[in-house]
């Protein structure tokens, strides 16, 4: 019976053992996958429908924060502008500087005479409302685009503005990543692709959701092995007893 009981004792110091050694790598990664996130992400509201149907108003984004040198066509930026109100607004880039954009000869947005595939639009939505005459956008800055045309008050609106409706880059606060809540995906801005300097990177959003993620099933599970084990030894122990009981039955 002392070795059987020395067994199950040093079972549950390796467990025990175990047990912490996932608690602590858990809180790792827990942890650093939170402040990672805190770092290079920041929360935004989005106030107005300009952008549906990728971000409806009052849905809750994320958006890295990024310098403006970083931004590349068909990604969707949060910015400020003096000349716009001064608020933070939430638009699509089309344009970048040296890019001469257009609309709607064949029904579709074209930069650099290029057509540009927007699958990001409601179906039936017009590529602009209004039509954009052929526009030059300056060096160091952005032409932006609501994905509601009908109703987005952006660099088409402001064509007789300074830098023919573009915004600096210097302007741009962060790059949305992902609809938090509701939570959903962002369509791939794909008719970009070809032109160049290409797409953004994502961002290391994945990898930290899945740090937290990880670090949190590990924590909760590591805390509550210990006691799954002691219930399971138990039960084995009151099997073994009850076994040798009924072997010594002739």
């Amino acid at each position: 019976m002392s070795g059987t009981r020395q067994t199950h004792e040093g079972r549950g110091q390796r467990s025990s053992k175990l047990s912490g050694l996932a608690v602590a790598l858990g809180c790792v990664l827990f942890l650093g996958g939170f402040i990672w996130g805190v770092i290079v992400y920041e929360p935004f509201t989005v106030p107005t429908p300009s952008m549906t149907p990728t971000i409806d108003a009052g849905d809750r984004v994320l958006a890295q924060r990024i310098d403006g040198s970083q931004v590349h066509r068909g990604d969707v930026v949060v910015f400020r502008d003096a000349s716009w109100g001064d608020l933070p607004l939430v638009k699509r880039v089309v344009g970048i500087g040296g890019d001469k954009v257009a609309c709607c000869t064949d029904g579709k947005l074209t930069v650099n005479g290029k057509e540009i595939s927007e699958p990001y639009l409601a179906k039936g939505s017009p590529a602009s409302a209004s039509g954009i005459p052929a526009t030059k956008v300056p060096q160091g800055r952005l032409f932006v685009l609501g994905d509601e045309r009908r109703g987005s008050l952006d660099s088409s609106m402001h064509l007789q503005d300074a830098g023919n409706g573009s915004v600096p880059r210097s302007a741009v606060d962060a790059r949305v990543d992902a609809v938090a809540w509701p939570m959903r995906g962002m369509p791939h801005p794909s008719g970009f692709a070809g032109l160049p300097g290409g797409l953004s990177q994502p961002g290391p959003l994945t990898i930290v959701l899945t740090m937290v993620i990880v670090g949190a099933v590990l924590i909760l599970g590591g805390a509550a092995w210990p006691g799954l084990a002691s219930r399971m030894g138990g039960r084995s122990r009151s099997d073994g007893a009850g076994r040798g009981e009924l072997a010594g039955v002739r």
